[in-house]
């Protein structure tokens, strides 16, 4: 009785291209790794940022809105710390005191609000630079390490393709030093070009998802630090005018 024919193992017939990997090969792929590696790690960091970001920023404007004065949320602001929104008011909460001391330094009460002189429009400029200011600083350290998911995904195709070409290069010079032309002459140096422009590849596209995703939820973040600052504005406008 005639045995079955084995099937071909995918497995054994990748492992076994791996091992026949030329040193530079094996450069190109542990250089793709490295890329990778670190790219998921910032994805998953900043998937985290940002989903703290979103539940904290919803319960601070809550707060924020509910609250009757503004030295209890400025109390709550290290409860919150993990969003933007809570370095904003404390920079704008302390340069409308610092405006309002001024103003108490330089005449007498005039405003209709108790306690309180009122502000002027320059004033009020110059709360709306510190917002702006805040908001800067706040995107800036939201924004780091994105140049990386960047650099990864316009870098890594193109390590693939170097290692694809010395690849293809490696099964010339196989081929023209085997007496005969056969599959196994070149098949080391195809093998490695298709997995260095695979590796390439798997590192290139989960960098590319990751930082258009990043952008628009940093986007969002910033479209929601407007609203706050225009918020707080109204509001100062509001009761210290």
């Amino acid at each position: 009785m005639q045995a079955a024919p084995e099937e071909p193992r995918l497995t054994g017939g990748l492992l076994d291209a791996v091992a026949h990997i030329t040193p530079f090969g094996y450069a190109i792929l542990s250089l793709l790794l490295v890329f990778s590696l670190l790219s998921w790690t910032i994805m998953v960091r900043k998937w985290l940022t940002c989903r703290t970001i979103d539940h904290q920023s919803r319960a601070f404007v809550s707060y924020f809105r509910k609250s009757p004065r503004l030295s209890d949320v400025d109390a709550a602001c290290e409860h919150y710390r993990r969003t933007p929104l809570t370095g904003m008011f404390s920079a704008a909460y302390q340069e409308l005191n610092a405006q309002l001391q001024s103003l108490k330094s330089k005449s007498p009460e005039t405003s209709a609000n108790p306690g309180h002189p009122a502000l002027s429009e320059r004033n009020v400029m110059a709360i709306q630079r510190t917002l702006q200011r805040a908001a800067s600083a706040e995107l800036t350290v939201l924004e780091r390490s994105m140049s990386w998911l960047a650099t990864t995904a316009a870098v890594t195709p193109f390590v693939g393709l170097l290692g694809t070409v010395v690849g293809i290069i490696s099964a010339f010079v196989g081929l023209s030093l085997e007496k005969t032309t056969s599959i196994q002459a070149v098949a080391p140096g195809i093998a490695e070009a298709l997995i260095t422009t695979a590796a390439g590849l798997f590192a290139a596209i989960p960098a590319v998802i990751g930082y258009n995703q990043f952008v628009h939820r940093l986007k969002n973040i910033a479209s929601e630090m407007d609203d706050f600052a225009a918020e707080f504005l109204n509001l100062v406008e509001r009761s210290f005018s």
